[in-house]
């Protein structure tokens, strides 16, 4: 399924909620959201052979997440992108440090 259509099949299954639709709205939203789930697995599977870009990019979603509480822990004092950069530089000392402490005690495995 290409990229368009993947945006095509939400933008009808996210546009009206499920009660108001009729049965055939119903089973094409069924549908696209089943054939968006399948991409998403088959994307999942190529991506296991590649960990790299998966953890980069879960890393950078996961500093959605991290860099609003630091600019609003900050008061405001630091810009949008200076938060983003001390919440992405949190994570990277985060997994350094855990990736530090699994090769200090089982060194075995690297």
């Amino acid at each position: 399924m290409k990229p368009v259509h993947i945006r095509r099949a939400l933008a009808l299954a996210l546009a009206k909620p499920l009660e108001e639709k009729p049965l055939e709205e119903k089973l094409a939203a069924s549908i696209a959201i089943s054939q968006v789930l399948e991409e998403i697995t088959e994307m999942w599977c190529q991506w296991r052979r590649q960990k790299l870009p998966l953890y980069l990019f879960l890393a950078m979603c996961f500093n959605l997440v991290v860099a609003p509480m630091v600019y609003a822990a900050t008061g405001e004092q630091l810009s949008r992108s200076q938060s983003w950069g001390l919440g992405l530089l949190g994570l990277v000392t985060l997994g350094l440090s855990i990736y530090l402490f699994f090769v200090m005690f089982v060194p075995e495995k690297f």
